[in-house]
């Protein structure tokens, strides 16, 4: 389990609003904090991914519980 320094909860939101709250978020964040994100949103996976890529954050890991999608993303 990774130790995430805020926990953003996206469920319920479609495409593409766990991203726009994903951006926000990570801008309060400082470098090398990590932020964990809970999404419902089956196409959040790929959009985080391409987002963090692109944005110099590192993806750290994203699993299936219940239901959820949670990933962890640590701030470039």
């Amino acid at each position: 389990m990774l130790n995430a320094d805020k926990v953003l909860d996206a469920k319920g939101l479609a495409c593409p609003m766990p991203i726009v709250k994903t951006k926000k978020e990570m801008k309060e964040l400082n470098p090398g904090q990590v932020l964990e994100i809970h999404s419902t949103d089956q196409g959040a996976k790929r959009d985080l991914t391409a987002w963090a890529k692109s944005s110099g954050h590192e993806w750290l890991e994203d699993r299936e519980e219940d239901g959820v999608l949670k990933f962890w993303i640590k701030k470039g």
